[in-house]
């Protein structure tokens, strides 16, 4: 070591001895406590979903009028029945893919992908309900 840095060693260590331990005062702790606990009730989020359930409740109406009504009130111009308008539908699917070729990998993925994506949001889902949790 050098001769300076011996020196201001010694003039720290001759601060630190002269310097008195200070304490902190008696209700210091439950003042600090009081402060975390007012902050923690500022920062809690009441979870409200993104649609409400009246909402989710009149979209579910809707549609089933919606259904209701256009099976029970449609008139069809083209006279076609259900199994031919599928039938065109379906041929016309099937020339259009027809020279797809997907390989196994391919396949594999577009199976596994959307069932690892249902795992992840019921996780995040459980997640999300510990966190907001009251």
């Amino acid at each position: 070591m050098k001769e300076s840095d011996k020196n201001i060693e010694q003039l720290i260590e001759k601060m630190i001895a002269e310097e008195k331990l200070q304490s902190p005062s008696i209700d210091f702790t439950s003042k600090i406590m009081a402060k975390v606990e007012s902050l923690e009730e500022k920062k809690i989020k009441v979870y409200k979903p993104l649609i409400s359930k009246p909402v989710w409740i009149s979209i579910g109406l809707a549609v089933a009028a919606l259904v209701i009504y256009i099976s029970l009130f449609s008139v069809s111009e083209n006279n076609l029945k259900i199994d031919e308008i599928g039938k065109l539908y379906s041929d016309k699917i099937s020339t259009v893919f027809s020279g797809i070729h997907f390989s196994k990998n391919i396949l594999y993925a577009f199976l596994i992908v959307p069932f690892m994506i249902l795992v992840q949001v019921g996780l995040l889902k459980n997640y999300f309900d510990k966190k907001y949790q009251l």
